[in-house]
């Protein structure tokens, strides 16, 4: 059988420390779905597509990986694609407490046996964000190092062009 995953979120940009996880994850499952999320509360800097391209070719060196996009609840994307797990990058014990409150929401809404699997960010990553990097940049700060090299290229590109 098939070991299948999901790592979820809106990756607006796709930072190292979503990278890490990412690489980390498709080592641990058969397949990988990273999931982008439409998150409607968000003002987003890039495209769902631009987002997707981004992710695209940061990953592109990690064989067992797609990437998708949805909106919605991700269980009812779980339980659609009938995931065994959903992967989640914890930075610091401020994300478990949030992460934990939706694991057990989510766990109440799977229909079949899927689980969360809690991953700590490598500690090189553990204070990136992508907001904090969408902050940084739009004050004309350097993010090098933090992002993936083409992520890094794109988000440059795109506060130039604002």
């Amino acid at each position: 059988m098939k070991r299948t995953a999901i790592y979820a979120g809106s990756f607006d940009p796709i930072t190292n420390g979503h990278l890490d996880i990412i690489e980390r994850a498709a080592n641990m499952f058969d397949s990988l779905t990273v999931g982008i999320a439409v998150n409607s509360s968000k003002t987003p800097l890039f495209t769902l597509d631009e987002r997707k391209r981004i992710i695209s070719k940061v990953t592109e060196h990690i064989p067992n990986i797609e990437i998708d996009v949805f909106d919605g609840l991700l269980a009812e994307y779980v339980n659609k694609h009938d995931f065994e797990a959903v992967v989640r990058g914890l930075r610091a014990t401020t994300d478990f407490e949030y992460e934990i409150q939706m694991a057990q929401m989510n766990a109440r809404l799977y229909t079949g046996g899927t689980e969360t699997v809690f991953l700590m960010t490598d500690p090189r990553y553990s204070f990136i964000s992508s907001s904090l990097i969408k902050e940084v940049v739009s004050y004309g700060g350097d993010v090098d190092g933090l992002l993936p090299d083409y992520a890094n290229e794109m988000i440059k590109t795109k506060v130039d062009n604002q």
